[in-house]
């Protein structure tokens, strides 16, 4: 009886434990270099170096540069028309869901996000004191610049009566105001819609005879 139970200790010592402290995985340490395994429904960096960053500012485009603010893979799609905003991972997932759920009876057809949440929020319990360091890790983000592209529909021809309502539900779950756009829509430079100028008609030359 005892040497049976001398050599259950004696495994129950060499078992690994279930659960590895957090020290060991390097979780207390702001410089993580570790590779996460995430879902399909889960909209994260597959690997990051710092899991805490500053907090930042929202890009104005002050350069004249117009890119990501028309179409590029679907036919309808909405964009920010006010200020800049930071939308989180809930945010997004909340949109495109509406929008898949809107469109789901229609063979082919898909969603677009132009955006990705790669920036780590970190926030403080309510009545903390100051100091001691940085607060925790709470969710991913993306800032988000005036006049960019969302969310686009294609893959397969949409109504544009269809493409507005499901637009419409995704506008509802952002925190900021949205236009809705298609292919013919000129590119924007902030609060600015720049126009296509066109060239103005050729003037018919006048030819002179001499007699």
């Amino acid at each position: 009886m005892n040497f049976l139970s001398s050599t259950r200790s004696l495994l129950s010592a060499c078992r690994p434990p279930a659960t590895l402290p957090s020290v060991a995985l390097g979780l207390n340490s702001p410089h993580l270099g570790l590779t996460f395994a995430r879902f399909r429904s889960q909209l994260m960096p597959r690997r990051i170096d710092w899991i805490k960053r500053q907090k930042g500012k929202i890009p104005v485009p002050t350069g004249g540069s117009t890119k990501g603010t028309t179409l590029a893979f679907g036919e309808w799609g909405i964009r920010i028309k006010g200020n800049g905003a930071r939308i989180t991972q809930k945010q997004l997932l909340a949109a495109e869901d509406a929008i898949r759920k809107k469109i789901k009876p229609i063979k082919g057809a898909k969603v677009f996000m132009r955006v990705f949440p790669d920036i780590p929020v970190c926030i403080k319990g309510n009545e903390t004191r100051m100091g001691k360091g940085k607060g925790t890790f709470e969710f991913w983000a993306t800032r988000v610049p005036p006049g960019r592209v969302l969310f686009e529909i294609g893959g397969s021809p949409v109504r544009e009566e269809l493409a507005r309502d499901a637009m419409r539900l995704a506008c509802d779950k952002l925190p900021t105001s949205m236009e809705f756009i298609d292919r013919r829509a000129p590119p924007r430079l902030g609060n600015l819609i720049l126009e296509h100028e066109t060239p103005p008609p050729p003037t018919p030359e006048v030819s002179t005879v001499s007699i």
